[in-house]
């Protein structure tokens, strides 16, 4: 009788805990928010918005930054706002996350 209740409690604790358990593992795997913009970051985008938003709706759409200029990408890339800069942000977590942990 004593088997019987030790079984019927530890089956009863460990489905108490599972659903907790799942939900520490799925925050592991949240999607990281990406980092407030700094004053810098936020002026440039405001001085490429201010100069090549043609139709001035607040937005660059594809054809707006199709015409940024070389220095403009190399100081959005400069400021970690080019998209290489994003590329590479990605690829290093993509990294992060196959290095096994210790």
């Amino acid at each position: 009788m004593k088997r019987l209740y030790a079984l019927a409690l530890s089956l009863s604790l460990l489905g108490a805990l599972s659903p907790a358990l799942v939900r520490a593992a799925d925050a592991d795997n949240a999607p990281k928010k990406q980092p407030k913009a700094t004053e810098e970051q936020r002026k440039l985008r405001k001085e490429m918005l201010g100069k090549y938003d043609t139709n001035k709706d607040g937005k660059l759409d594809k054809q707006e930054r199709a015409k940024f200029s070389k220095e403009d990408k190399e100081k959005l890339e400069k400021a970690g706002l080019g998209r290489q800069a994003k590329k590479a942000e990605k690829a290093a977590d993509k990294t992060d996350k196959k290095a096994p942990a210790k």
